[in-house]
């Protein structure tokens, strides 16, 4: 098992594989389908986005409310498909990472090799055991969303696999 640190450079990005196990620690954002739409919807109109993405990794997910004592709830990822539309907007715009589960569209696998970026699948059905790695969340866009804003995660040791690498080659059956 690989330990990484964010936020990722390229020669780390590089070093990836698919099929690979890793552990990852440093900060993340978060943001899923509404946060994504808004996100795209600026760069449509070039206008300025609320949070930097350059060099940054983005997890799908929706965390659940946090019970007293913890800094989240459950936090499992969610389908990455459902955020294809709008990604190769984001890697263009330097987004290096991003962490989900499921396939991934052609035109995203396709703007990850040109943009040199890596998804990793987080385990779903797994959201007790992944919130244990987040250490740290802080609110950083559309508060008004709920669970759907866009959080910055602090993780420790946050078990992943690189699903699809900068080359394009896929650990998903029939996806390369």
């Amino acid at each position: 098992m690989k330990k990484i640190t964010l936020p990722l450079t390229d020669d780390v990005i590089k070093g990836l594989h698919a099929g690979e196990t890793v552990l990852i620690t440093g900060t993340m954002l978060t943001g899923r389908d509404a946060a994504h739409k808004r996100l795209y919807e600026l760069i449509e109109k070039n206008e300025p986005l609320p949070v930097a993405i350059e060099g940054e990794v983005i997890y799908y997910v929706g965390p659940a409310p946090a019970k007293p004592g913890h800094p989240v709830g459950p936090a499992g990822p969610t389908s990455s498909y459902r955020m294809d539309k709008y990604t190769p907007a984001l890697l263009d715009r330097g987004l290096k990472g991003m962490i989900g589960k499921g396939a991934r569209s052609q035109a995203v696998i396709d703007s990850m090799m040109k943009n040199g970026v890596v998804y990793f699948g987080a385990v779903g059905g797994a959201a007790a055991l992944i919130s244990k790695s987040i250490k740290k969340i802080e609110t950083l866009a559309y508060e008004d969303l709920g669970t759907e804003a866009i959080y910055r995660f602090t993780v420790e040791d946050f078990p992943a696999i690189v699903v699809i690498d900068a080359y394009g080659q896929s650990a998903l059956a029939g996806n390369s």
